[in-house]
């Protein structure tokens, strides 16, 4: 907390933020950072990350504290440190000293909020500690995160609507984030032909993050299984002819977000298979950013990489068909299974806490569709919204081998043309955009995602 840089302009924006909600509600709202997580004992605890909606109104990521927001008013509740922690954490800001770098109106201690829970609404916090701490406090059970009712849905729907546009301070974070990442990157794949194993490539990456006082925005993903979506083990040994797959984002000290994935050959060569497709993959990638402008349905985005792709395979003889009429029948899905990307801020996932009422517009709920049904994102763009675009191409066993997949798609599956691209487990290019009333603004472009450039800067 001693070590982050305060913007001049935060106490101003955080107003702002909290004026903008008081035009949306006229209820009382109270916010809880959460808690850290004792390991093993209380004093070894996990990192301590901030509830995000607590992060957005207040800014710092204090543990153990609260806000109440009512008419635009903040007023901040926290204890001072215990007069013996200077011990293990060095001089401590003091209550009044947070409130003045936030521009709360009134500091109070933890104690004084047990009377001020009636009529609020709150958000649920994911530390269970905390969520005990909310329903004493309003004297009621708290609704599920899925399942949010009354006021706290109001106050739900009321955080997207200002959450779903980011602000300039926001943006300032973001960037930063971004470009941390961007640097990460670099350092992974420069550190790829001397590296044995997945963990060595990964701890460069990290180790460019922890360089600039960041952290990572989710558990990095490095492997050369890359047909494991979320592989999170990294003990697999390098080989010549694999592809390594890295999605690793930074987060700013205030919590803000970046999430990029690249795809590049361990030898620093493509194969001519590896290549095809990668190709295919950067196709769609490309496609759906030079779509994205204010008003335009990211599900019409999702389609298009869906088509994109599916042309592409067509054209590799491993798709057989009309490629619209593969998307409607969802064949492309048995390569390409997860939606194009999601939104991106406070959290890597933003807002998703809140389950389809962040991530779907009014009136609309969650397809079953296989190419559909992990669509995280289902609202037209709008500008000042950050989106990640991240198609995929993925040979998944458990789906490729699937006899009821198999017989449903055995008339457009060329599995015999499919049997010579064995050496691609998994491609995902993905990046971070920005919707501006010009269209998209890559916040990751300074890192390349052709394949020439990304073989040159692994060979060095």
């Amino acid at each position: 907390m001693l070590t982050h840089n305060i913007s001049s302009t935060l106490a101003d924006t955080l107003r702002n933020r909290r004026q903008k909600l008081a035009q949306l509600i006229d209820f009382p709202v109270i916010l809880w950072s959460g808690a850290s997580s004792p390991r093993n004992f209380p004093a070894n605890a996990y990192p301590f990350r901030a509830s995000s909606h607590f992060l957005y109104f207040a800014g710092l990521p204090l543990p153990n504290a609260a806000i109440r927001l009512e008419g635009g008013k903040l007023e901040l509740f926290m204890d001072d440190p215990a007069p013996g922690s200077a011990l293990w954490h060095g001089e401590m800001p003091t209550r009044s000293d947070i409130a003045e770098k936030i521009g709360a109106d009134v500091a109070r201690t933890m104690s004084e909020l047990k009377h001020r829970g009636s009529g609020a609404a709150s958000i649920p916090v994911q530390n269970y500690q905390t969520s005990l701490v909310q329903s004493q406090v309003l004297r009621r059970q708290i609704s599920s995160p899925d399942d949010l009712e009354g006021l706290d849905r109001e106050l739900a729907k009321a955080i997207v609507t200002l959450r779903l546009s980011h602000d300039a301070e926001a943006l300032t974070e973001l960037r930063q984030a971004a470009a941390v990442s961007v640097a990460a990157h670099k350092a992974g794949m420069a550190a790829t032909p001397k590296a044995k194993l997945e963990a060595e490539v990964r701890a460069a990456m990290e180790g460019v993050i922890i360089s600039h006082n960041l952290t990572t925005s989710y558990n990095s993903i490095v492997t050369v299984h890359g047909e494991v979506l979320h592989n999170e083990v990294y003990h697999h040994a390098l080989q010549p002819g694999d592809l390594l797959l890295a999605d690793v984002g930074a987060e700013t000290p205030m919590g803000w977000a970046a999430d990029i994935t690249r795809t590049w050959p361990v030898s620093g060569k493509f194969s001519a298979t590896q290549r095809d497709i990668y190709d295919v993959v950067l196709a769609a990638h490309d496609a759906c950013i030079a779509k994205i402008h204010p008003g335009v349905e990211y599900r019409d985005i999702h389609l298009l990489a869906a088509t994109v792709i599916a042309e592409g395979l067509v054209d590799l003889g491993i798709l057989q068909g009309n490629p619209q009429d593969l998307v409607e029948m969802d064949a492309h899905a048995l390569f390409f299974p997860h939606g194009i990307g999601h939104l991106l801020g406070l959290d890597v996932h933003d807002m998703e806490d809140l389950g389809d009422l962040a991530g779907y517009e009014d009136g609309r709920n969650r397809s079953s569709r296989r190419g559909l049904v992990y669509l995280r994102l289902n609202r037209p763009l709008r500008a000042g919204m950050l989106v990640t675009i991240e198609p995929g191409f993925y040979q998944v066993p458990a789906i490729l081998n699937d006899a009821q997949n198999r017989s449903q798609y055995r008339d457009v599956v060329n599995w015999e043309r499919l049997s010579q691209f064995a050496d691609v487990r998994g491609i995902r290019i993905e990046d971070d955009v920005l919707v501006t009333a010009a269209g998209g603004d890559i916040l990751t472009s300074a890192l390349p995602n052709d394949a020439d450039t990304v073989e040159n800067i692994v060979q060095g």
